[in-house]
């Protein structure tokens, strides 16, 4: 009894069913006056530690999350956020430090 065989035969590249993009699915979302391009990175996707924006906590390797950066920003504007984290940022206020003994009120 010969192998089984599951590759296609032929020359025809495999079709990619992603829509092109290799790193995840993109959306355009409006924040704070200006649009948004935001990426689903998947945790086999996530190869390094990130720190997120709005928990100032780290996003360890392997952890799906999400990045975000302005439409017409640069490479250096982009950021990795918590999934939760970037769905409650209009919630959040801007970098709120609080000491350890404050009361959370």
């Amino acid at each position: 009894m010969s192998p089984r065989r599951n590759r296609q035969r032929g020359g025809a590249n495999p079709v990619d069913r992603t829509g092109g993009d290799r790193y995840g699915l993109e959306t355009t979302e409006e924040w704070r006056g200006e649009d948004w391009i935001v990426r689903l990175v998947g945790g086999s996707g996530a190869a390094k530690h990130y720190r997120c924006p709005g928990c100032d906590q780290e996003i360890p390797p392997g952890v799906p999350h999400v990045v975000a950066w302005p439409r017409y920003g640069d490479v250096d504007d982009r950021r990795h956020w918590h999934k939760a984290c970037w769905n409650a940022r209009d919630r959040r206020s801007a970098r709120l430090q609080r000491s350890r003994n404050a009361p959370r009120y």
